[in-house]
């Protein structure tokens, strides 16, 4: 979800530099609220469930993107699946461009003998390149976001009226390498909760994540678990109504960054260095581990790596500071 949500900011700025230029993004259907206001773009929901899939389904996707009259193809992905599609354009004489995301870079970073400790390029400058390798220059520093939404209905009944400062708290993360501990969490939302200026909504998925946001709940009215209650598009209205998004290195951080939400973030076994902090965050809003205690940090690009003794890492950040962070933040415009 994460790397989808990155193509948002580049998509906007993109359709804003080229206004002549219609897109056609492909994606599973599930993600066509990411993309609904974005001038120019068409978006196409793939079936790899059933029309598209396979080979000959592949061929399938290529014929239905053909009759889009398509000049060039942006391969933003560059997996198997993409590699075989844009295979098919290139044999019919289409321009083709694809995304270098830096593997050896990555590996350099995150390995434990001879680690280069360097910032890499953002993956929103790498989806920049691609535009750029088919000709067309794009330029994300001066970022515009989307015109704020008022709450739906549907939304509103879930949340409330906004009277207070609305902070949300995406606790959970794919890999346990870059999730912050849940008791520490915990110290986190009771101490936000304490402010009753503050509403804490809570997001998250499944039936485990939820059981377990609803525990944090206990005597504590101003805190409302939002997870489980919303569809995406409802929970797209919701986030950029929010005054700030507490997250892991994961997907909820880049849904509220792509509306220009202050976003704090916490990383453990990941870095912002190897290129997916949220767009157009400060970087004082990322707290990360300690690398002195933990020197072999960053050990994974994705979290799914962790190296043994490296387990707590993410137990020096400590809740006091993840406090003091929103707080500061929440008394600037």
């Amino acid at each position: 979800m994460g790397d989808v949500a990155m193509t948002v900011p580049v998509l906007r700025a993109f359709v804003k530099q080229h206004p002549a230029i219609k897109i056609t993004m492909v994606s599973r259907a599930f993600f066509k609220p990411f993309f609904e206001g974005i001038p120019n773009v068409e978006f196409f929901a793939v079936d790899l469930n059933q029309r598209h899939k396979g080979i000959l389904g592949l061929y399938r996707l290529y014929s239905d993107l053909k009759k889009s009259d398509v000049d060039a193809v942006a391969d933003l992905h560059n997996v198997l699946r993409s590699k075989i599609v844009r295979a098919f354009f290139t044999i019919v004489g289409r321009k083709i461009a694809h995304i270098d995301k830096g593997r050896d870079e990555k590996k350099a970073l995150t390995r434990a003998e001879n680690k280069i400790f360097k910032p890499l390029k953002s993956t929103f400058e790498r989806y920049a390149d691609v535009f750029r390798e088919l000709g067309f220059q794009i330029d994300l520093s001066n970022p515009e976001f989307p015109t704020k939404q008022r709450l739906s209905a549907e939304v509103s009944a879930i949340s409330g009226d906004k009277n207070q400062k609305w902070i949300g708290i995406a606790p959970f993360a794919k890999h346990a390498g870059k999730q912050y501990p849940f008791d520490l969490m915990r110290e986190v939302i009771s101490e936000l909760a304490k402010n009753e200026s503050n509403k804490i909504l809570l997001f998250g998925a499944g039936f485990d994540e939820i059981k377990l946001l609803e525990s944090f709940v206990a005597q504590q009215p101003n805190v409302i678990v939002v997870a489980g209650k919303l569809n995406l598009g409802q929970e797209l209205n919701l986030i950029q109504n929010l005054d700030l998004m507490l997250s892991m290195d994961s997907g909820n951080a880049h849904l509220a960054a792509m509306f220009g939400v202050k976003t704090v973030t916490l990383w453990g076994a990941t870095h912002p260095f190897a290129g997916f902090y949220p767009f157009a965050q400060s970087e004082s809003n990322a707290l990360l581990s300690d690398r002195e205690k933990f020197p072999l940090l960053p050990t994974s690009v994705y979290g799914n790596k962790i190296v043994s003794g490296y387990e707590d890492a993410m137990r020096t950040i400590s809740p006091e500071t993840v406090v003091q962070k929103i707080n500061s933040l929440s008394q600037t415009p």
